[in-house]
């Protein structure tokens, strides 16, 4: 996002009343509960998760560790990552008169992360995020390789200084928070979450399909969330999609805009099919494993399944696939269309750090406080957005 002299809440009023406040935390929720249930078959074929969870697939969380927590994977550690570095980063920029980009405060986040999946790492180490004193982020869930190297190599990645040619889905998984934070309400200010979305994706992911998608599925959430109300999930993604390929055309080769909007054109038929065979259709997409093939297949789900949340996310991981990242993906778009309040309790109450989930989707709607408007909450948030502590 383009660099504000005042902070946002300064310059216009946040919406913060019930609806968002459902839809914010939905959608962060939801994309947790998407990897959640797609983590511990994200290696297995069709078959092999037919083989253990039955004929009609995964019904419920597969507790792996046996201690009856539903635990997500790297998706959702930097997820959370790219939620605090966000607020990291404008609260600091709301203090001083520096102009970073956004990216640059998501960039150090991610490198909170990347240290928390090294061996023997600590929580007492240096780091600017408060979520880094979490013993649970420190687990090693399988850390993409495209990730963890880009980030090993402490160079930032851009869209226009891509550092390798990764079109992984490790870009688009992560950047729900950039289209929770800047209430878009206009075509245009969501433009601008579109190409904030790209540049967090293109840290680590150079290919334009790795950095694409991540636009694509900015602009559909926060259309979701903060767009209106008559439009349907379905207009959402075409605007979204012609907004994207208008601004990167000229920009990116004509041969990637095919392939993208080939697979987005493909989910969006399929959900409109009367036969019930997701694993067909979503085979049809891919596996997931790229941005662009994990951007259709939560389309496809989120699609056909635009009212039913737990539909949605269990069509998303029974594929031979990159199942806890379409799960995530899909969590993400339907949690923020249909908000938490649309979500079983089965999914929320196991759900690995609900608790700091929400609190870190509460600080993305409300904003940075004043101490004079909230002297209690404005403590807190020094603590978490300067001092990068627990509190």
């Amino acid at each position: 996002m383009k660099r504000k002299t005042e902070r946002p809440q300064d310059k216009v009023q946040r919406l913060t009343g019930a609806t968002y406040a459902n839809k914010v935390s939905g959608c962060l929720l939801g994309g947790a509960i998407g990897d959640a249930l797609g983590y511990p078959v994200e290696f297995m074929s069709w078959s092999m998760i037919q083989k253990t969870c039955g004929d009609t697939g995964v019904e419920s969380y597969l507790y792996y560790k046996g201690d009856g927590i539903a635990h997500f994977s790297d998706d959702t550690q930097m997820t959370l990552f790219t939620a605090n570095g966000i607020l990291y980063g404008e609260t600091k920029a709301g203090r001083s008169n520096k102009t970073r980009p956004i990216q640059a405060y998501v960039f150090e986040a991610y490198q909170d992360w990347y240290h928390t999946q090294r061996r023997g790492s600590s929580t007492t180490e240096a780091h600017v995020s408060w979520i880094y004193e979490l013993d649970e982020l420190h687990e090693r869930r399988a850390p993409g390789l495209t990730c963890t190297s880009a980030l090993e190599s402490g160079h930032m990645g851009s869209t226009r200084n891509p550092l390798n040619s990764s079109s992984g889905c490790g870009g688009i998984m992560r950047v729900s928070p950039v289209a929770l934070y800047y209430q878009a309400r206009t075509v245009e200010e969501r433009m601008e979450v579109d190409r904030t979305a790209a540049e967090v994706a293109a840290i680590t992911h150079g290919s334009p399909l790795g950095w694409l998608p991540a636009a694509v599925l900015a602009h559909i959430i926060s259309v979701g969330v903060y767009g209106d109300s008559s439009m349907t999930l379905r207009e959402a993604v075409f605007e979204a999609w012609a907004c994207v390929r208008g601004m990167y055309e000229s920009r990116v080769k004509a041969e990637d805009l095919e392939v993208l909007g080939a697979l987005i054109d493909a989910a969006v038929y399929l959900s409109m099919l009367d036969d019930e065979d997701d694993e067909a259709h979503i085979s049809r997409l891919g596996a997931g494993w790229t941005g662009d093939e994990a951007l259709a297949i939560a389309l496809y789900c989120s699609l056909r399944y635009e009212h039913d949340f737990t539909a949605g996310i269990r069509a998303a991981v029974m594929h031979s696939g990159d199942s806890d990242s379409t799960g995530a993906i899909t969590g993400n778009i339907l949690g923020a269309w249909l908000g938490a309040s649309a979500i079983d309790k089965a999914w929320l109450e196991p759900l690995e750090l609900r608790a700091i989930i929400e609190i870190l989707a509460n600080d993305l709607l409300v904003g940075i406080p004043t101490k004079e408007t909230d002297p209690y909450l404005g403590k807190v948030w020094r603590r978490r957005y300067i001092g990068g502590h627990l509190v």
